[in-house]
């Protein structure tokens, strides 16, 4: 580990790019979120949005079940792992979301939203999934029993002012099913409530991500692989010597805080502020 505001040895050089202080060093808190907290959580996150620079998200979700063992995502065209995800993404239900947000005065907020309506005995998924949710701490009963509805968090998202706005940039890891998800939450109520079904093409897909999060989105899976870092969220943030979130299990919110952290070392400690070639690549669709 290196002190607050060091750098590994082989990020120890220098670029004319401005830079922000490095992501805190410190176990950032992650606000883990309820039916019965959501409101007052809700009221933080608008006024934290309104200075937002940065933002990570992560999304929990119960496996893939459609097109698992098919053919090698690497021998697909673009349009076919995205049909594969559409399927996946519009038969199941999310389980959980992290987001990660950093603002123009360099603080940084994190929040788990846990959500209820699914339900292992009764929804379809992929079994080792759910398996590997519980052994990270994740508690479906707690879920059915204080979870929020999907339709509260649509509606909470949708009037944070987070999205569909200017000045954004957003970051992920291995973001095609994360992003997915996202898109999904917020489509809640244009439909009569009901969750809408992703667009039909890759095409309409890549003009809804820009409508809500615009053109900067950037996959951290794809930055790491450039610079030959090892795959895998936390074997990235653990080559990049970056402190794990504080209060939270190693699910969506403690995701979120590390995508959005490996984001902000790799641009301006690596690429020297010059990403504009990740930019809109998103890692399981465009890019595997």
């Amino acid at each position: 580990m290196h002190p607050a505001g060091a750098m590994p040895a082989y990020a120890l050089h220098y670029h004319a790019v401005p830079m922000p202080p490095p992501p805190p060093m410190i176990g950032i808190p992650v606000r883990r979120l309820w039916e019965d907290n959501l409101e007052p959580e809700l009221v933080f996150l608008r006024n934290f949005a309104a200075n937002a620079r940065y933002a990570a998200v992560t999304v929990h979700y119960p496996g893939v079940v459609h097109g698992a063992g098919q053919q090698s995502h690497g021998l697909m065209t673009a349009e076919a792992r995205y049909a594969a995800m559409k399927a996946n993404a519009d038969a199941l239900k999310p389980i959980q979301l992290g987001l990660a947000v950093y603002n123009d005065f360099g603080h940084v907020a994190a929040w788990e939203f846990n959500l209820r309506g699914f339900h292992p005995a009764a929804d379809p998924h992929a079994a080792n999934s759910v398996e590997y949710l519980e052994r990270r701490g994740l508690s479906f009963h707690d879920h059915q029993a204080r979870g929020v509805a999907v339709a509260r968090l649509a509606a909470g998202l949708n009037g944070c002012g987070l999205f569909r706005r200017p000045g954004v940039s957003w970051a992920t890891y291995a973001g095609a099913y994360h992003v997915a998800y996202l898109m999904k939450i917020l489509s809640l109520g244009n439909d009569g409530g009901n969750l809408m079904l992703l667009p039909d093409s890759l095409g309409g897909f890549l003009d809804a991500v820009r409508q809500c999060l615009g053109e900067d989105v950037y996959d951290v899976a794809r930055m790491a692989a450039d610079l030959g870092l090892p795959p895998g969220m936390e074997r990235v943030a653990g080559a990049l010597s970056l402190v794990p979130p504080a209060l939270s299990p190693r699910l969506a919110g403690a995701g979120s805080v590390l995508a959005l952290q490996a984001f902000m070392r790799l641009k301006y400690y690596e690429f020297g502020g010059e990403v504009n070639r990740f930019r809109g690549l998103i890692h399981g669709i465009q890019v595997v």
